[in-house]
């Protein structure tokens, strides 16, 4: 016997997938092409005529907010095999290195993209833009991508800023996909073990709020991108070998969330201070460590000048895996669904259409 849906509902096929513990989950069909000339233009439409369906895939009972929703859309670019946007608890990021990972690794598994043994080459289209994916598929199976992190830069170098109940704290701004304040756990009495994980969060979020309160940032090209979103913990930075660091991280991204892993965008924002101190050289690996002892591996590839700033070319490499491969029914009786902007952008069924 199988499940026969409300004559009015409709369905979304989901694949879910984690890449350091970060779940991300990619929608593969069940949503109408979307208005926009640029997958850019569609994230817009989508924040701005669309919500629901973000607040949809995160909020109870379908979702939680520590989780990241990827929209597989039709790639604008000829280059591109496929586009994605990405939707998160605070909203519409550009770009996240977790969850590029996640995207590529679900086109190949869904079979978007053909997947071939050895390492393979594709171009994803971002709302940033145009992203160089690399895969190693061994056995049939996806074992790393690496992928294209964003021009990164540091903005503000050790700035002191007071903050209630914790006290004068020195802190550094990257911009790698969003703003970034960077700040040595080890100054705040943290160790980054997973038992901190509350604090943690509580402590960012305090200095996050003093910071958006005393100041906003500026990107170079991109203008005013709203008020500083997100801090990274950074642990103390260890020589493995000649050319390869590790450290332990920890990244705030929303009131009481840290993320699972230590995040591609926030790998990143390390690389470009550890270029702005002198302590890396092109060709240098960088593994941030997670609380949950999972790593991206971060690649410092080069600088470029962009007016005042040393930009940082980099790339990140992970694993991601596979928990479902699914369906969900939405329906339009359901009073948990709060807002229904996004019902009119949601594909009908072959049963609908009987």
């Amino acid at each position: 016997m199988s499940y026969r849906p409300h004559a009015q509902a409709k369905s979304l096929r989901l694949l879910d997938t984690h890449a350091g513990g970060d779940v991300s989950r990619i929608v593969l069909d069940g949503i109408a092409d979307l208005p926009g000339d640029t997958v850019r233009a569609r994230m817009e439409y989508l924040r701005d005529d669309a919500d629901g369906l973000r607040r949809l895939l995160l909020e109870e009972p379908y979702g939680i907010p520590e989780m990241s929703v990827d929209l597989i859309v039709p790639a604008t670019s000829p280059q591109a095999v496929a586009g994605y946007i990405i939707m998160e608890v605070m909203g519409y990021p550009i770009y996240s290195g977790s969850n590029t990972i996640c995207t590529a690794t679900a086109v190949l598994e869904a079979g978007l993209v053909e997947k071939r043994e050895g390492w393979q080459r594709f171009i994803l289209e971002a709302p940033a833009g145009l992203v160089q994916i690399d895969a190693l598929v061994k056995d049939d199976v996806v074992e790393a991508i690496t992928c294209e992190g964003l021009p990164s830069y540091i903005d503000t170098y050790r700035a002191s800023i007071h903050v209630p109940d914790i006290g004068d704290v020195t802190y550094s701004v990257a911009y790698s996909g969003g703003f970034y304040a960077l700040v040595d756990a080890t100054e705040l009495g943290f160790k980054l073990v997973k038992e901190e994980e509350r604090q943690l969060a509580d402590c960012a979020h305090r200095i996050v709020e003093a910071i958006q309160a005393e100041r906003g940032f500026s990107h170079y090209t991109l203008g005013d991108v709203g008020p500083l979103p997100f801090l990274h913990f950074m642990g103390p930075v260890h020589q493995i070998a000649d050319d390869f660091y590790r450290s332990r991280s920890a990244t705030y991204v929303h009131p009481g969330v840290i993320c699972r892993s230590t995040t591609g965008t926030g790998t990143s924002a390390r690389l470009a201070l550890m270029n702005h101190e002198g302590r890396i050289q092109t060709g240098d690996k960088l593994e941030t460590v997670s609380l949950r002892e999972t790593g991206f591996i971060g690649e410092f590839t080069g600088t470029h000048q962009a007016g005042e700033h040393q930009v940082v070319d980099n790339t990140i490499t992970g694993k991601s895996y596979v928990l479902a491969d699914s369906s969900i029914i939405v329906n339009p009786e359901d009073p948990m669904v709060k807002d229904w902007s996004f019902y009119h952008i949601l594909e009908s069924s072959d049963d609908d259409a009987s």
